[in-house]
């Protein structure tokens, strides 16, 4: 269900209340909601998510991100919250890559190089060639 990008982050698909009990298990201390509200009549709702992690103890914040592509101000909230996280990250979105995206790119404005990011992501199953260009000029402001 979760795929571990690094030591720090795990990455799903759009997860249900149940999942929360999972990622505790795995250790997660933040779960990182990327998926706007009401993007599928199926999708459980953030607020049903984040009381399920805060009955486990785990922290919970939204940085929605619309299909049509990412702004500075969610990078710039995604390095924050990875930053202020207490432990290991679960982000999720409809199917786990727009939070692999806002990772990379949140890394890479941090000057993480976008080939060992791509690497990673690769081996999870995702492809950062859709952002290169936004992760080299990130890195190059780092």
């Amino acid at each position: 269900m979760f795929r571990r990008l690094d030591e720090t982050i795990l990455v799903a698909p759009q997860i249900g209340t149940e999942a929360v009990a999972a990622a505790k298990a795995e250790g997660v201390r933040l779960i990182i909601n990327n998926r706007p509200e009401g993007e599928s009549p199926d999708q459980t709702s953030g607020a049903e998510i984040e009381a399920a992690a805060l009955a486990e103890g785990i922290a919970y914040i939204a940085i929605p991100v619309s299909p049509g592509g990412f702004s500075e101000a969610q990078v710039s909230a995604m390095v924050e919250a990875l930053d202020k996280a207490e432990g290991p990250v679960l982000a999720y979105c409809r199917s786990g890559t727009r939070s692999t995206l806002l990772w990379a790119l949140a890394q890479s404005s941090l000057g993480e190089h976008p080939a060992e990011l791509s690497e990673k992501a690769a081996e999870a199953g995702y492809d950062l060639s859709p952002v290169a260009p936004l992760m080299d000029m990130l890195r190059s402001r780092a």
